[in-house]
């Protein structure tokens, strides 16, 4: 698994299967667990990992929510064995839920801008 230290150094692989990225768990900044990666959205593209879709809440899987998270507000850590994330519990309660609509344009810019800019994320497009 490739991973990254809480210094964001470089072990293991360098590449790492997407099956072992779903399920991995989410800590908030105090490190509690606040969910886990259910899928990831790949750009067509470019290749690289625009979001993850995030579940959270609920019990055996009753009740839970999903969001999708711009992939730049994870980071993997080492000490916990999953990401760490700037995200409280109280921003995902309030989080845009677009992504479920199987209509939902994701060519539209502007949606997209709309949830980068709730989660205070870079637009993925821009990256080089």
């Amino acid at each position: 698994m490739v991973q990254a230290s809480v210094a964001g150094e470089m072990t293991g692989k360098p590449l790492i299967e997407s099956d072992r990225v779903e399920g991995t768990d989410v800590y908030d900044p105090a490190g509690n667990n606040i969910g886990d990666i259910k899928r990831l959205m790949i750009d067509k593209i470019s290749g690289r990992v625009s979001y993850a879709v995030m579940s959270f809440g609920g019990f055996l899987g009753i009740g839970e929510q999903e969001h999708t998270i711009p992939w730049n507000k994870l980071e993997y850590d080492t000490s916990l064995g999953g990401y760490r994330t700037d995200i409280t519990e109280e921003q995902l309660k309030g989080a845009p839920t677009f992504y479920r609509d199987r209509e939902y344009d994701w060519t539209d810019r502007a949606r997209e801008r709309e949830l980068h800019d709730y989660w205070s994320a870079p637009y993925y497009w821009d990256r080089p």
